[in-house]
């Protein structure tokens, strides 16, 4: 009588045993459950978070390049107007000639401003009437240099190291940094001259441009090197996204340093 018992009790126990077990598990499995939903919403809204970042950041890369090819291209504009209008009646041909240069630059920056706004909003069916003109970059710096030189500042440029094709926002940055440096130095320096060194070392592009310009050691009184700032604002952020360092300041002699330091591989 005592074994019944004791066997009764025993499969009791196990039955108990296995309920608590069952429970267990599917407590276990709507947990688990619950892990995977809540996952999958965390996952979606950083999928969501990174999707806002990335638009933000275009947008910005692209409010920074509006920026500097409008400042570029129309201070070159007004310059070369302004020299066209004093020599328009003594000079015909040099007028001609700045007018041509106006010309030029209004064609580069229309061409430059369509391919932005080709990126802003792409035709519906995919395809464009026409390509978009590539990014400008150091390949396209003896074309800066020109208009610069033709607007009246002399620059000359110093290369060293060995050149070599260079990821294409990086290569489109140093561009940027080169021509907003030159651009600042047309409206704001003596119109002596300007140097930029670009030098392709081992693990990173280095940037320099210098101008003269008046000095509080001559007693002239340096002006304003980048009108609000926000152009060397741009830069800084566009140096930063490659892991860069910009500095702008003036130098004690007179005149404006620009030197950026762009890693060629990412940090």
């Amino acid at each position: 009588m005592d074994v019944v018992i004791t066997l009764w009790l025993l499969v009791a126990a196990l039955a108990v045993l296995a309920g608590l077990l069952a429970f267990a598990l599917v407590r276990a499995r709507r947990a688990h459950t619950r892990a995977l939903e809540e996952r999958g919403w965390l996952l979606e809204r950083e999928r969501a978070t990174a999707a806002r970042s990335a638009v933000d950041a275009e947008r910005a890369r692209i409010a920074h390049d509006l920026h500097d090819i409008v400042s570029h291209n129309v201070s070159v504009m007004v310059i070369q107007t302004g020299a066209a209008r004093q020599v328009l009646a003594t000079s015909p041909g040099d007028a001609e000639a700045a007018l041509l240069a106006v010309e030029a630059a209004g064609r580069d920056t229309m061409a430059e401003l369509r391919h932005l706004l080709g990126l802003l909003a792409p035709k519906a069916s995919g395809e464009d009437d026409e390509p978009l003109s590539p990014q400008p970059t150091l390949s396209r710096l003896s074309e800066l240099i020109d208009r610069i030189a033709f607007a009246g500042l002399p620059v000359e440029v110093r290369v060293s190291g060995d050149p070599r094709p260079l990821p294409t926002g990086l290569d489109v940055t140093a561009y940027r940094i080169i021509q907003e440096a030159l651009t600042n130095a047309l409206k704001h320096g003596d119109g002596v001259k300007a140097e930029v060194t670009v030098r392709y070392a081992p693990h990173a592009l280095r940037v320099e441009i210098l101008n003269t310009g008046p000095s509080f050691l001559t007693g002239g009184r340096p002006p304003a090197p980048g009108g609000d700032g926000r152009g060397l604002l741009g830069l800084k952020q566009r140096v930063a996204v490659y892991g860069g360092d910009l500095d702008a300041r003036r130098r004690l002699g007179g005149g404006f340093r620009v030197r950026a330091k762009l890693p060629l591989e990412r940090p």
